[in-house]
C-alpha cells in the first residue's frame, strides 16, 4: 500500500488508560491507537473489562485516569449487549432516521425547488443567489450518493434476515432481538469511522452473520469488536486487544494465531514466574540463615531491600479448555429416538412448516439451522411435547429428555448457591470435580457462593447448562446453548456432547461450535425442513450451489475452504483421474489462482487509495472555503466513479478466485 495512506492520524488514541472498580483496577496503563481499516477483536474472560472499554471508547463511560484523543471529525457507531428500545415506527422509518442529515438536505432542496417555481423576479440578486444554494445543495445531495439511500437501506435489512414484508411493520411487533438488528443497520447505514461492536451476532442466524463479515471486511473503516464467535472474528478481524491481569496487550494477528502467540507468551510467563521464585526463596534463606550474623548485616539488609523492590510476575488466568466433561451413564434409547411423518404446525393462517418427515438414529448428532422465525425451535417444542401439531411424531423406547431452552434458567431454584444447585444433581466421582466444572463455566472462586437469584440472565444460563450435562439422559435437545458461553466454556461442551453416546438436536448459528460436531443439517426455510448429510460447512458449500443462500454471503467459502470434506462426488471424480492428468491440472490451477491472487490484492490496494483519497476530499468540501470549487467537485464525482468501478472489478475478481478455490 502506497506511503501516503500511513500519513493520517489515527482515528482512536489510547494513552495511559487506567480504569478502577473497586480495589484493584481492571487494567491500568493501557496505550494502544486504532487505525483505518483495522479489524480488532477484543478479547479476555468474562468481567475482565471488555463492555467497559467499548463504552470508554465511545464516550459513555469516562477512565479513572489516561487519555482517549478522538479527532473532531471522526464518527463513531456503538451497539451495546442491551439497548433501550423504542417501538413507536416501522422498519423502514426506524432505518431511514440512519440518514436524517440527507433526508433534512432533501428537505431544504424541495423547499428551495417550491420557491424558485414559484418566483418571477428572475434578474434580482435574490434570486441569483437563490439559485446558488439551489446547486450547491444539489450538486453535495448527489456526490453524496443521497438516491440511493433507500436501496442501501433495502441491503442492509435484507442482509440482517428481514424480509420486504417486514419493512412497513411497526417495530413493537418484533422480539428484542429483531429490534437489535434494526439498531444495529441504523449504525451500519451511517457508516462511521470506527464500529464498536458488542456481541453483535447474539441475535444472528449463520446468513446474517454472514452477510455482517462480508459487510464488515468490505465496507466498513474500522472495527473493534467483542464476540465468543470465534469463526465471526476470524474472518473479520486481524488484530487481537487482550485484556489480561489488568494489561491490555496487542497482537498483531487474527484470533486463532493470537491463540498460540498466547500459549507462547503464558509459557514464557510459568518459566520466568518459576525463576522469580526461586531467586526469591534463596533470597529468604539468605535472610534467615544469616539474620543475626553481624558480619552479614550489611548484605542481609541488601537482600531484604532487593526483596521488597520485587515486582511479582503474574500469569495470565490459566485457560480450562482442556478440561473433560463427560455425561453420566444412561439408559440404551431405542434404535430410532425421534420419528416424524408428515409433521405440520400452523398458527392461524400462518404456517411454520409442513410434511416434516426425518428419522433420527441412535447416536447421531444433527443441527437445525436456518433464518430466525423459521419454525426450528417450534418443532423443538413439538418433540417435547410442549404445543399441538399436526402429522404423526413418535418418542423411541426408552427415550429420556435433556432440553436446554431460552428459559430454561427460569426455572432454577433461586435461594440455593451456585454450588448447592450443581451438588444437588451430581453423583459419583463427579462430585469431586464440582469447583473444577464451575470455574470451566465462569463460576470460579466466590461466584460459586452466589445465590442463584442474584445471578444475571446469562449466569443462570449457563448454570441450568451445567445442569443439564450431569443429568443421566440419552436424548439431549439444546436450543442455542452457546449464546452466553466464552469461547472455553464452549469448548468444554462441545467435546462432552462429542463424547455424548446419545443422541442430540443442536439449534444454532455459531458454526464453529457445530464444525465437527454434526453429521447431518436440517435446513428450515420457506414452510419446509429439508436435510443435509455432512457437517455444518458442508450445508453451507451445498446451499450456496443451490442458490438457496444469496452469492453475497458466501464469505465462509473463500476464508474457511480449507477445513470443508470434499463430496463423494468430487472424490469420485478426482479418483478416475490419471495422477500425471490431476498434477497438471493442479499446477495449472495454481497458476491461475496465483495470478488472480495479485490481482485481487492489486484491486484491493487501489480500492483502498480511492477511498483514502475521497475521504480527503469529503474533509475538503466541508469547508466554506471549497464548497463552490467545481474543479474539486468534478475530481469528486470522477473518482467516485472510478471507485465503483474498481468494486465490480474486485468483485469479478473475487468470484472467478472463489471458483476456483471451489
Amino acid at each position: 500500500m502506497p506511503s501516503t495512506l500511513r500519513t493520517f492520524a489515527p482515528m482512536i488514541s489510547v494513552e495511559g488508560l487506567k480504569v478502577e472498580f473497586g480495589v484493584k483496577p481492571l487494567f491500568s496503563n493501557a496505550s494502544f491507537v486504532i487505525n483505518d481499516r483495522d479489524r480488532v477483536a477484543l478479547v479476555g474472560k468474562n468481567g475482565a473489562g471488555k463492555s467497559t472499554l467499548l463504552k470508554i471508547l465511545c464516550g459513555e463511560q469516562q477512565p479513572t485516569a489516561g487519555v482517549v484523543a478522538i479527532p473532531n471529525d471522526t464518527t463513531i457507531g456503538y451497539l451495546p449487549q442491551v439497548m433501550n428500545l423504542r417501538d413507536t415506527t416501522t422498519v423502514r422509518e426506524e432505518a431511514q432516521k440512519a440518514f436524517s442529515d440527507i433526508r433534512s438536505m432533501q428537505e431544504r432542496i424541495d423547499r428551495m425547488n417550491r420557491e424558485l417555481s414559484e418566483r418571477t423576479d428572475y434578474e434580482s440578486d435574490e434570486y441569483l443567489s437563490l439559485v446558488e444554494r439551489f446547486t450547491q445543495e444539489h450538486e453535495r445531495y448527489m456526490m453524496m450518493g443521497a438516491e440511493n439511500y433507500e436501496a442501501e437501506i433495502e441491503r442492509t435489512l435484507v442482509g440482517l434476515g428481514f424480509r420486504r414484508t417486514d419493512f412497513d411493520r411497526p417495530t413493537n411487533e418484533f422480539s428484542g432481538g429483531w429490534r437489535m438488528r434494526i439498531e444495529l443497520a441504523k449504525i451500519l447505514l451511517r457508516h462511521p469511522d470506527v464500529l464498536l461492536l458488542d456481541e453483535p451476532t447474539n441475535h444472528l442466524d449463520i446468513e446474517s452473520i454472514q452477510w455482517l463479515e462480508q459487510f464488515l471486511s468490505q465496507s466498513a473503516k474500522a472495527v473493534v469488536l467483542v464476540s465468543h464467535d470465534r469463526a465471526f472474528i476470524n474472518n473479520v478481524t486481524n488484530r487481537t486487544l487482550e485484556i489480561s491481569c489488568g494489561n491490555i496487550i496487542d497482537y498483531k494477528v487474527k484470533y486463532d494465531d493470537y491463540v498460540q502467540l498466547r500459549a507462547e507468551r503464558r509459557e514464557q510467563q510459568l518459566r520466568a514466574y518459576e525463576n522469580q521464585q526461586k531467586e526469591m526463596a534463596d533470597m529468604r534463606a539468605f535472610i534467615e540463615r544469616f539474620r543475626y550474623q553481624a558480619t552479614k548485616a550489611v548484605q542481609v539488609q541488601q537482600k531484604i531491600k532487593q526483596l521488597e523492590k520485587i515486582v511479582p510476575i503474574e500469569i495470565d488466568e490459566i485457560d480450562r479448555s482442556a478440561m473433560r466433561l463427560k455425561f453420566p451413564p444412561c439408559l440404551r434409547s431405542g434404535d430410532y429416538p425421534v420419528i416424524c411423518d408428515g409433521v405440520g404446525k400452523n398458527y392461524g393462517a400462518h404456517e411454520v412448516f409442513s410434511d416434516v418427515t426425518f428419522t433420527l438414529k441412535r447416536g447421531e448428532k444433527v443441527a437445525f439451522v436456518g433464518r430466525n422465525g423459521e419454525g426450528k425451535s417450534t418443532l423443538v417444542k413439538c418433540i417435547m411435547g410442549e404445543i399441538p401439531f399436526t402429522g404423526q411424531l413418535k418418542i423411541g423406547h426408552n427415550v429420556q429428555i435433556g432440553y436446554f431452552a431460552q428459559n430454561q434458567a427460569q426455572l432454577l431454584e433461586e435461594n440455593l448457591t451456585v454450588f448447592e444447585t450443581i451438588d444437588n444433581v451430581a453423583k459419583g466421582d463427579v462430585r469431586l470435580r464440582i469447583n473444577d466444572i464451575l470455574g470451566a463455566f465462569m463460576f470460579g472462586g466466590e461466584n460459586a457462593d452466589k445465590r442463584v437469584k442474584v445471578l444475571s440472565g446469562g449466569e443462570r444460563s449457563r448454570l441450568a447448562m451445567i445442569k443439564l450435562l450431569l443429568e443421566p439422559v440419552n436424548l439431549l435437545i439444546l436450543d442455542e446453548p452457546t449464546n452466553h458461553l466464552d469461547m472455553q466454556s464452549k469448548d468444554v461442551l462441545k467435546e462432552a456432547i462429542r463424547a455424548f453416546d446419545g443422541t442430540a438436536i443442536i439449534v444454532s448459528h455459531d458454526r464453529e461450535f457445530l464444525d465437527g460436531l454434526v453429521s447431518k443439517v436440517f435446513e428450515f426455510g420457506g414452510g419446509r425442513v429439508r436435510e443435509h448429510l455432512g457437517g455444518i460447512y458442508d450445508w453451507l458449500r451445498s446451499s450456496h450451489h443451490d442458490g438457496n443462500v444469496d452469492p453475497d454471503v458466501s464469505i465462509d467459502e473463500r476464508l474457511r475452504n480449507n477445513k470443508s470434506r470434499q463430496t463423494t462426488e468430487e472424490k469420485t471424480a478426482s479418483d478416475k483421474k490419471s495422477s500425471a492428468t490431476a498434477y497438471a491440472e493442479r499446477k495449472e490451477m495454481q497458476r491461475r489462482k496465483s495470478r488472480l491472487e495479485k490481482a485481487v490484492k492489486a484491486a484491493e490496494d487501489k480500492i483502498a487509495l480511492l477511498e483514502s483519497r475521497i475521504s480527503e476530499m469529503d474533509h475538503l468540501l466541508s469547508l466554506p472555503e471549497h464548497a463552490t470549487d467545481m474543479k474539486l467537485i468534478d475530481e469528486y464525482t470522477q473518482i467516485t466513479q472510478q471507485l465503483n468501478e474498481e468494486n465490480d472489478h474486485w468483485l469479478e475478481l473475487s468470484e472467478e478466485l472463489e471458483g476456483l478455490t471451489d
